[in-house]
């Protein structure tokens, strides 16, 4: 790993409620025995992020109890149930001071993404102006990975629960697609049907 992705900050937003579902928060949801948001980081480290920050929000002092998160930064998101645009921004912020060049972004509620994808996206960096983003069959998913050049015009696009929508879809032309369709699986923990996905 060279100097620079070793400054790749795995930055995992975790602070839904999980309205869908009752108010049950997504990052305590279980599977295989322990909360998704430590699946999220396990992911994050085993693909090759070094560093990582956890945003959370619904009940964050219950997920600081409960889920082992060591060497995490844990960023309080005050503002959650505004949507994941202001976790975006509250994570890319708790990374201003953190000498990181890059941002990978996951989220807590899609526990069929794991390290293979994180790699390959991670892979993808070549500066902090690189924009890349992991793709199912050609459609863009998760995780994406912002260079540090671009976390400004992110912060100031992300609204609502769209996150970096809007960001990406104006830059469509620099984001690299990454498949990750024959290694990972991109489905999102929302509803009670979805908890079937969930062991």
């Amino acid at each position: 790993m060279t100097d620079d992705e070793d400054r790749i900050t795995g930055l995992l937003l975790a602070a839904g409620g999980g309205r869908r579902l009752g108010g049950r928060p997504k990052a305590l949801l279980t599977h295989r025995g322990r909360p998704l948001v430590e699946h999220a980081v396990a992911a994050l480290r085993a693909g090759g992020c070094t560093r990582v920050h956890v945003v959370l929000g619904a009940r964050a002092d219950e997920v600081r109890a409960r889920a082992a998160l060591p060497d995490c930064a844990l960023v309080d998101n005050p503002a959650w149930e505004r949507g994941m645009g202001t976790s975006l921004r509250a994570g890319l912020e708790s990374l201003a001071g953190a000498d990181a060049r890059a941002a990978l972004v996951c989220l807590v509620d899609q526990p069929g993404i794991g390290p293979e994808a994180v790699a390959r996206v991670l892979g993808a960096y070549e500066s902090p102006a690189s924009l890349a983003s992991a793709a199912y069959h050609g459609v863009r998913g998760h995780p994406v990975l912002f260079g540090a050049a671009h976390w400004p015009g992110i912060a100031a696009t992300a609204t609502g629960d769209r996150g970096a929508r809007a960001y990406l879809k104006e830059h469509a032309d620099r984001v690299v697609l990454v498949e990750c369709g024959d290694v990972a699986e991109a489905y999102d923990i929302d509803t009670e049907a979805d908890l079937a996905h969930l062991e």
